[in-house]
């Protein structure tokens, strides 16, 4: 093996997960300092998860670590349920090793200030909640292949489509091709649940993620969405993805802006080291 080959810790994690092989899984790697962009993407695309979240060490006393997640394809502006996978691995450690760890903070690029905090025998990750406007995508809903009752829109790629019931969430076969060239737009589609407050499937095909296991990122729009069609600001909700997933999410409204806690387990399946020559 060459000497300058750099071994990475390294975590595989079933996200919002309370066995393995379900929930959604989550590759985290934490680095002394920051590889290139082209290495990290190339990590990326080697994992071949939904997600690589990366973190380093946060030297400008902002946050506890810095945080940064990647698909097969691109890096993101946000992404939940690896943020809750590196809260699941951290706080672990700073258990092991008898240093308080209650919680910990991850300071983003794009999505501000996040947090990952043990709650009962999970954890919730807090994100900043999204709103959306109701609209119309005439575009999009003829390559979801059913029509939804209602079709609300962010500017910024989240999009969420109302159907009546979760047997048509549970029979949409959307055409991914059509999906993706559209944009790296996230398309939720959502329904009250037979079982759950709610349940979605969430198709990310421009970003490289066809169909989505259990998003959080997703839930951070539906949070608000639901907490006014629900008239209450928590609820239970399950992501109908073939590994399928059970989230508990919570509205908390605050002055500086609300946020989405969305509470699950973590089931770590893979520890050890990742090797990059170079």
């Amino acid at each position: 093996m060459s000497l300058a080959t750099t071994r990475i810790p390294y975590w595989h994690v079933d996200a919002f997960a309370s066995q393995p092989f379900t929930g959604n899984q989550a590759a985290v790697m934490q680095l002394e300092s920051w590889l290139s962009d082209d290495v990290l993407q190339a990590i990326g695309e080697e994992n071949n998860f939904a997600e690589t979240a990366f973190v380093v060490r946060d030297d400008t006393g902002a946050a506890d670590w810095e945080l940064r997640w990647f698909t097969p394809a691109c890096e993101i502006r946000l992404c939940g349920h690896a943020t809750l996978a590196s809260g699941h691995v951290l706080l672990g450690r700073a258990k092991r090793e008898t240093r308080a760890g209650d919680c910990v903070t991850f300071r983003t690029r794009e999505a501000g200030i996040l947090e990952v905090a043990r709650s009962g025998d999970g954890y919730e990750v807090g994100l900043p909640a999204i709103s959306t406007e109701q609209s119309d995508w005439p575009e999009a809903v003829e390559h979801l292949g059913a029509t939804p009752t209602e079709v609300w829109r962010h500017p910024d790629r989240y999009n969420v489509f109302l159907f009546e019931n979760e047997a048509q969430v549970r029979a949409l076969t959307p055409n991914m091709r059509g999906l993706g060239a559209l944009g790296d737009d996230q398309f939720a589609c959502t329904a009250p649940g037979d079982s759950t407050d709610v349940v979605s499937r969430v198709f990310v095909p421009g970003a490289g993620v066809d169909e989505d296991s259990v998003t959080g990122s997703a839930h951070a729009v539906l949070t608000p969405f639901w907490a006014v069609k629900l008239g209450r600001e928590s609820f239970t909700a399950h992501q109908a993805s073939q590994r399928g997933g059970e989230l508990v999410c919570r509205l908390e409204r605050k002055a500086d802006g609300d946020r989405a806690w969305l509470g699950g387990q973590c089931v770590t399946v893979v520890e050890g080291r990742f090797y990059v020559s170079g």
